[in-house]
């Protein structure tokens, strides 16, 4: 037995907790979360040199605070964790699993089919200033988020999309998800990023592509209303002011 004895099993500890770590600090990254995350690590890092120095009284005191640590965590970081477990829930689980999936064949000629009508609707949306926000799903449904909106479950079609996204409808303001080749609702209210890096003059629209990105697998388009501006969104990552060769392009690698 050496003085330092690592394992595999301690490197694969280490890996693990430096993963984690770095899957935290990607999620909070840009948000007030990470100005309180430095400040619990600093408080962490004064008790343990107090209870090095064996400071009696500093430590009982303390002591008594990381005793309800995790519950303090807990409340501050509540919309943090949520992201974070829906984030895992949306990208490692089966949850998209159905034999409908496992029986479908997916070729370039039948997405095609799907991604067509909604470039060209969003042309259409760009050169009429009309907003525009359409979630797309991967292996996630979405079903909680399908469900704040009105239930659809349509072809898609570029007469369709146009309706809902007329600016005199009803549901016009809310988004449209699509999932398996449907539009699955329209009208849905989307978590609104907390990201404090993003572009000043995005507005709401953005912000829900971004946040429904950030916690799930899904992708969004956002047609501004005020400049007719295409942005995709996807993994809380935004590309602004693009084409409608690119917005194509995107969808076919990203859906």
């Amino acid at each position: 037995m050496t003085f330092l004895d690592i394992r595999l099993i301690d490197i694969i500890d280490i890996v693990l907790v430096a993963y984690l770590m770095y899957r935290l600090y990607k999620l909070i990254k840009g948000t007030v979360a990470l100005n309180i995350f430095i400040g619990i690590f600093a408080f962490i890092v004064f008790w343990l040199m107090i209870k090095a120095l064996n400071m009696q009284l500093s430590s009982t005191i303390l002591d008594n605070f990381v005793n309800v640590g995790v519950l303090a965590i807990i409340i501050v970081f509540q919309q943090e964790i949520r992201r974070f477990l829906l984030l895992l829930g949306s990208r490692y689980n089966l949850a998209g699993f159905s034999f409908d999936n496992l029986f479908a064949m997916k070729t370039p000629g039948m997405m095609s089919i799907y991604i067509k009508p909604v470039v060209r609707s969003c042309e259409e949306f760009a050169k009429t200033k009309t907003g525009a926000l359409i979630v797309i799903t991967r292996k996630s449904e979405l079903i909680d988020f399908v469900q704040t909106g009105e239930l659809i479950n349509a072809v898609i079609s570029r007469q369709l999309l146009k309706s809902i996204f007329f600016k005199n409808a009803p549901m016009h303001d809310g988004a449209v998800i699509i999932s398996q080749s449907k539009i699955k609702a329209a009208g849905c209210i989307l978590p609104v990023s907390q990201n404090m890096d993003v572009p000043k003059h995005i507005g709401l629209r953005h912000r829900a592509a971004m946040g429904i990105t950030e916690s799930t697998d899904a992708t969004a388009i956002v047609v501004s209303e005020e400049t007719g501006r295409i942005s995709f969104f996807s993994e809380g990552k935004g590309k602004y002011n693009i084409s409608v060769e690119e917005l194509e392009k995107l969808l076919e690698e990203k859906v």
